[in-house]
């Protein structure tokens, strides 16, 4: 589910860790790795329970109000367009959904008052107020409103967060990742596959798996030499004022050049200079490129890495 740029951040997170921690294992690492890994998917899942538990507080409330010792007109006759919304519907019988929440249950159930708040910000938006105006029986409108919905109204949500935060450490540092995969997932259903809508898998497929293994065990074991590399090409930086998420980022980037012959080179170059504009300094970037392209050039000078992707010289 992750993409290659995600994944790599988080084996640039567990080196950090790594190294913080002092005496752990490679393979202790690893594992954190998957289990952060495992987490991001769990987290998605939970997006996606979210929605569900919106549409039945939106159920509930509507059957208190006809209980109402002296009911309105609208108490009576509610507008349903939210509660049969068509993509809901299918959502609430899709069978991996549910048989997830039947394994792992909900993030949600012990908080109804963020659930009851969240609903109110939803019913307010102009977006929602224009949906329930219309007709019933598109699928494809309503499958657009609610991936709408999930980006523009319910990702912002504030009090979403200090959950997340409660429920794993991890989960704040990808949601908006998280919330792109909830979106395309969503975008993708198909009303004529019903219950039987595939979601999206932790990996994409086996080869991504063995990528972040390999690219985390690389960094780890080769991290004394390719310390000695930047140190080598960093000559004339005050060492000591290098930010060490930078030398993390760089260390991880020399194990994937020199592991992965399938992977060009750039390709490797231009995402953790990307990575790096994110996480670290807003110099960081710059600095990085410097030093990896220099290292990179004396790599295929020295013929230790032949692939595409060569940087020109």
């Amino acid at each position: 589910m992750l993409s290659r740029r995600l994944l790599r951040v988080k084996v640039v997170q567990m080196t950090y860790a790594h190294h913080q921690k002092g005496e752990v294992s490679i393979q202790q690492t690893e594992n954190e790795l998957f289990h952060s890994i495992a987490k991001a998917h769990e987290m998605y899942h939970s997006f996606l329970l979210l929605l569900l538990e919106l549409k039945n507080f939106a159920e509930n409330r509507i059957e208190l109000r006809k209980q109402k010792r002296r009911p309105s007109e609208d108490d009576l006759n509610p507008n349903l367009r939210f509660v049969d919304n068509a993509f809901l519907l299918q959502l609430a019988g899709n069978e991996a959904l549910m048989a997830y929440n039947t394994k792992n249950g909900t993030p949600w159930v012990n908080h109804p008052e963020t659930i009851k708040s969240l609903y109110n910000v939803i019913s307010e938006s102009e977006m929602f107020v224009e949906y329930m105006k219309t007709d019933a029986g598109d699928y494809e409108a309503d499958k657009r409103f609610i991936a709408k919905l999930l980006e523009k109204v319910i990702a912002p949500f504030e009090s979403l967060y200090a959950i997340f935060e409660e429920q794993s450490v991890y989960w704040n540092d990808e949601v908006e990742f998280v919330i792109s995969m909830a979106v395309k997932t969503i975008k993708g259903f198909q009303e004529a596959n019903g219950a039987d809508e595939a979601l999206l898998p932790e990996f994409k497929d086996d080869e991504d798996r063995d990528f972040v293994q390999r690219l985390c065990r690389k960094t780890l074991v080769n991290q004394k030499d390719n310390m000695e590399l930047i140190k080598q090409f960093t000559k004339n930086w005050d060492f000591d004022r290098v930010a060490y998420l930078d030398l993390v980022l760089m260390q991880v980037a020399l194990a994937e050049i020199m592991e992965f012959s399938s992977i060009p080179v750039n390709v490797t170059l231009n995402e953790y200079i990307e990575i790096a504009k994110y996480y670290s300094t807003s110099k960081s970037g710059t600095f990085i490129n410097g030093v990896l392209d220099k290292i990179i050039g004396h790599l295929i000078e020295e013929k230790k890495i032949n692939k595409p992707g060569k940087v020109t010289r």
